[in-house]
């Protein structure tokens, strides 16, 4: 086998097989590391509330103590369900947006390959 034969065949594998493999593994990270950010920026929310809440029973002294940090827990409960319904919209966004990168590269790889073969094949 020749070097410029040996080369040929080393850049095919490169472009059939590593390059996409790369491409998509690059893909994944970028997405694992968004969807862990916003899982931790979630997290410090919601333990955040919780733990105002915790400081806020703390203060209650009396009947109109109590009725405020009731006022506040409904509004506090309020605001965590909007962020639970953002948090969801963005995850599924992301979600999408991974999908379609994903399906982008098989595509793009196919068509690669396809001319890689056709190449080849002359």
């Amino acid at each position: 086998m020749s070097n410029e034969t040996l080369d040929q065949a080393t850049q095919q594998f490169e472009s059939l097989f590593f390059a996409p493999a790369r491409a998509y593994a690059a893909l994944t990270l970028d997405y694992t590391e968004k969807l862990v950010a916003a899982q931790f920026d979630a997290a410090k929310a919601y333990s955040d509330a919780s733990l105002s809440q915790a400081r806020a029973i703390l203060d209650v002294k009396d009947a109109e103590g109590l009725r405020s940090y009731a006022e506040g827990q409904q509004k506090t409960a309020k605001e965590l369900t909007e962020r639970l319904k953002d948090d969801v919209e963005k995850v599924v966004a992301m979600n999408q947006e991974f999908v379609q990168q994903s399906q982008k590269l098989a595509e793009d790889n196919l068509k690669a390959a396809s001319k890689s073969t056709t190449k080849a094949a002359k």
